[in-house]
């Protein structure tokens, strides 16, 4: 649920989340400092608020401080077959506020998901016509998916567009259902429309479901320039239904246990044990140990953005990013040849054998990393790696200081010093890290 105003509730199951009947809930306490000192006076006539007493000495009497808190929380539901018309799944994730309101919403779907299910939008038109307390606002409306649909705004307006036009207000929703790079435009659209509608994420992917699809960030690019243009808006509810990815082309499947990979390396070294265990598994898609992955992924991403004490990152910080700054490089120097999952697992090779190079982790770690991605399917070299720049240095070097430039402040990279735990690290060796080049390209070519 996504609520503001009052208590906000943490359950002390997985990192402080409760797990009910399919249903992971996030919760998200953001408070902004600051309030005049003294007394906060109630309109209500109830007894007084006292704020906090002592006040810098260089801060006049007319500078009034302002704090307030937002708490936010939403469902994050797994399930399948949401789209029988006698699975409530999704009805009640969008009412869960509400739940005798009929509620509209004006549905977007991925054309990829529609290439893989062209009966997707009858089946989905089908399920609100028998399904009480939702209607469609609309027709369907189809959008490209992949990098297509981030290249610049163009998309993102389109989006706004149909939300005015539909008379999507505050109280309807958006239900958004594809992959990553879609969720990620038409949640931006959402996200400024009337300042904020509610969207529902139906996230299609692998990636999505155990990653990007359960945050609280939307993005395009801009000029090249990866998710330079977005927001940080919690959605109002999260649906994963693991139906869909049976309908993912191998390729895509596999892309995505790269941010598990990444998640277990940063935070849970039990984690990347059992995928070590199980990557034959997870290679050939066993049902089980696939929705596994997918939901202890989730659980830990969610635990870091609601207990990380920086969901929208105001800090220099991004634990969540391990293995992105070469990755983010490396898509627009390959021209998104190299999708997002592949490139984060040879970032995440990358990283790991310069933690060795530089002393943080023992040597052979990085062995067993890259030997565990490349069993589940992954290349760890591209010719774009050691592309040289201007400078006659790889020009993915120069994902550095776009890696900082996108949130400002001092470079901090997360780097290892174990397997399980992370460590952030603000200056990178430029020679430390063509060492690590040199390693990937070596087992490439003894591959």
């Amino acid at each position: 649920m996504l609520r503001r105003g009052g208590q906000c509730q943490h359950e002390a199951s997985i990192f402080g989340m409760s797990d009910r009947e399919g249903c992971v809930v996030a919760s998200m306490d953001i408070c902004v400092q600051g309030l005049r000192d003294g007394v906060l006076p109630r309109l209500d006539g109830a007894t007084p608020v006292r704020a906090r007493t002592e006040r810098p000495a260089e801060v006049s009497d007319q500078v009034h401080w302002q704090r307030f808190s937002v708490p936010f929380e939403y469902p994050v539901v797994f399930a399948r077959d949401i789209f029988n018309p006698e699975n409530r799944v999704l009805a009640n994730a969008i009412g869960h506020a509400e739940p005798d309101k009929t509620h509209r919403c004006l549905v977007f779907v991925d054309s990829g998901v529609v290439a893989a299910q062209p009966t997707i939008t009858a089946r989905i038109a089908q399920w609100f016509a028998r399904t009480s307390g939702v209607s469609l606002a609309g027709e369907i409306v189809i959008v490209p998916g992949g990098e297509a649909i981030k290249r610049d705004g163009t998309h993102v307006e389109a989006v706004q567009r149909a939300v005015y036009r539909h008379c999507i207000d505050r109280h309807s929703c958006v239900v958004a259902i594809g992959g990553g790079a879609m969720l990620d435009a038409v949640g931006l659209g959402a996200a400024v429309a009337h300042r904020g509608v509610r969207l529902i994420r139906v996230p299609t992917t692998v990636l999505s479901q155990n990653d990007s699809g359960v945050g609280v960030k939307n993005a395009v690019n801009l000029d090249g320039y990866k998710n330079f243009t977005g927001t940080f808006a919690p959605p109002w509810a999260v649906v994963n239904d693991f139906d869909f990815l049976q309908h993912l082309p191998r390729r895509e499947r596999i892309a995505g246990i790269a941010e598990a990979v990444k998640v277990a390396l940063i935070r849970d070294g039990g984690f990347f044990a059992w995928l070590e265990a199980n990557a034959d598994r997870l290679r050939a898609f066993e049902r089980d140990a696939e929705e596994w992955m997918v939901r202890r992924c989730a659980e830990l991403h969610m635990a870091q953005i609601a207990h990380g004490g920086d969901p929208f990152e105001r800090g220099s910080a991004r634990p969540l990013d391990f293995g992105h700054w070469a990755a983010h490089k490396l898509e627009t120097l390959s021209g998104h040849t190299v999708n997002h999952g592949e490139a984060v697992a040879i970032g995440i090779a990358l990283d790991t054998r310069y933690s060795v190079l530089a002393g943080l982790l023992p040597a052979g770690a990085e062995e067993r990393v890259a030997a565990l991605l490349e069993r589940l399917g992954f290349t760890l070299f591209h010719p774009g790696l050691v592309l040289p720049g201007a400078n006659g240095q790889p020009a993915l070097l120069a994902g550095l200081d776009e890696f900082r430039q996108h949130l400002g402040g001092e470079l901090t990279v997360t780097l290892l010093e174990e397997l399980g735990s992370g460590i952030e690290l603000h200056q990178i060796d430029p020679d430390l890290v063509r060492q690590a080049l040199d390693w990937l390209a070596r087992r490439e070519a003894q591959a």
